[in-house]
C-alpha cells in the first residue's frame, strides 16, 4: 500500500473546490430514470447516455471524480477510447461501485447489510487495471422507532472496514457511505443522535482495520428529519446538525467529506451544503464537497431524451448543474472555502 499516493488521490478528490459525479447506478435504476423520462429501456441507448455524459466538454472545471458502474468502466465508445482514459484527458479521477447490494440481515427484520466481500481483492486489482483510482462501497440504515439495531450497525461497519481496508493495499481511496436513510418520520434530533452513533461505530472499525484516514473519503447523508415529519427544518438547522455530529465523530485526518442528496431535492441539497460554510459556523478540519447523481444528471436527462441532436443541450445542462453544485443552488461560500483550505495545505507543504 502507497499511503502517500493515496492521500494525494483523495486530496485531489475532494480538496480542490470541486465535487464528484456519482453515475454508478444500477441498470435497473438506470432504467427506472429512463422510463420516468420515457425514453427506451435498451442497452444501446443506456450505453450512449454514459458516454456522452462522460465527454462533456469542460466538466472537468467543476467535478474531480467520478464514481462509475462496473458495467461503465469497461465501456468505451465507437473510436475504441475507453471511458476512464476520456475522464483522465479531463482531469477526473475514475472510481467504481465494489459492493454488490444490499440483502436482509438475519434475525433483524426492516434491515439489511451489504454484500460483495468474497472476491473483492481480485475485483480490486481487476478495476485498477482498468483505469480506477477509488472504490465505493454503501451500507443502508433505517430509523424507526426501534431502528436501527445495534447489530445491524456493527454488522454494516465491519463491512465497510473490511471493504476500505483491501481497498488500500489495491491502491484504490476508499469512499466508505453508511446511508442513514430520509425514508419515515423521525425528527431532526433522531437523525443526529443515528448518524453520529453510526459514525463512531463505523470510524472504530475502521481503526480495528489499520485504514489510513488520510487515503480515505466518507461519503455521508446530511442530518435530514425523515421525509414524512410534520416539522419542517430550515437550512440553518440541518447545516448546524449536520456540522455538529460530523464534528463529534469524524477524525480530523480523514481526506474530506462528500455528501450524497439521500433524496433532496438538487435545490435542497446544495442549499445546505453552502451553509456549512457560512462564516459563523464553526470551521472544520476536513474539506466538505457534493457527490450527487439524479440532482445532476436528471435534467441534462430529460433535455437530451435520447436524440443525438439534443446531446449539446444535455451536456450544457449537466455542466451548469456541475457548476453550481446542484440545480438552483449557489456554490460560492464552500467553492471559496474548499480554495483557502487548498491554498492552506500547498503553502504548509
Amino acid at each position: 500500500m502507497n499511503t502517500q499516493e493515496l492521500t494525494v488521490t483523495a486530496a485531489t478528490l475532494v480538496g480542490t473546490g470541486k465535487g464528484l459525479l456519482a453515475m454508478d447506478e444500477s441498470v435497473a435504476t438506470c432504467y427506472t430514470r429512463f422510463a420516468q423520462a420515457r425514453l427506451p429501456r435498451t442497452p444501446q441507448l443506456r450505453h450512449a447516455y454514459r458516454e456522452w455524459l462522460v465527454a462533456t466538454p469542460g466538466l472537468g472545471d467543476f467535478i474531480s471524480g467520478a464514481i462509475l458502474h462496473d458495467e461503465t468502466i469497461r465501456q468505451h465508445p465507437a473510436d475504441g477510447t475507453p471511458l476512464v482514459q476520456l475522464l483522465a484527458n479531463a482531469g477526473i479521477i475514475a472510481g467504481t461501485k465494489v459492493d454488490t447490494g444490499t440483502h436482509d440481515l438475519a434475525g433483524f427484520p426492516g434491515e439489511s447489510a451489504t454484500d460483495g466481500l468474497d472476491g473483492l481483492r481480485e475485483r480490486l486489482a481487476e478495476y485498477r487495471r482498468l483505469g480506477a483510482r477509488s472504490a465505493k462501497w454503501r451500507a443502508v440504515i433505517t430509523i424507526s422507532d426501534k431502528l436501527p439495531t445495534s447489530g445491524c450497525v456493527q454488522a454494516n461497519a465491519h463491512a465497510l472496514a473490511r471493504y476500505a481496508a483491501p481497498c488500500q493495499e489495491a491502491g484504490l481511496v476508499p469512499m466508505v457511505e453508511p446511508e442513514v436513510l430520509m425514508d419515515g418520520d423521525h425528527t431532526l434530533q433522531r437523525c443526529g443522535q443515528v448518524t453520529e452513533d453510526v459514525l463512531r461505530t463505523v470510524f472504530h472499525q475502521l481503526h480495528a482495520q489499520r485504514v489510513a484516514l488520510e487515503g480515505l473519503i466518507l461519503k455521508s447523508n446530511m442530518v435530514l428529519p425523515g421525509s414524512a415529519c410534520p416539522k419542517d427544518e430550515t437550512v440553518d438547522a440541518v447545516a448546524d446538525a449536520t456540522v455538529t455530529a460530523l464534528l463529534r465523530t469524524v477524525p480530523g485526518a480523514v481526506a474530506g467529506i462528500a455528501f450524497l442528496s439521500g433524496g433532496q431535492s438538487g435545490q435542497a441539497a446544495s442549499a445546505h451544503l453552502n451553509a456549512m460554510h457560512t462564516p459563523h459556523r464553526p470551521r472544520v478540519p476536513w474539506p466538505l464537497t457534493f457527490s450527487f447523481a439524479r440532482a445532476i444528471q436528471q435534467p441534462a436527462l430529460e433535455i437530451w431524451h435520447g436524440e443525438t441532436t439534443q446531446v449539446p443541450a444535455g451536456q450544457q445542462a449537466l455542466l451548469h448543474r456541475a457548476r453550481w453544485g446542484a440545480p438552483g443552488g449557489s456554490r460560492d461560500c464552500w467553492w471559496a472555502a474548499c480554495r483557502r483550505r487548498a491554498a492552506t495545505t500547498r503553502g504548509r507543504g
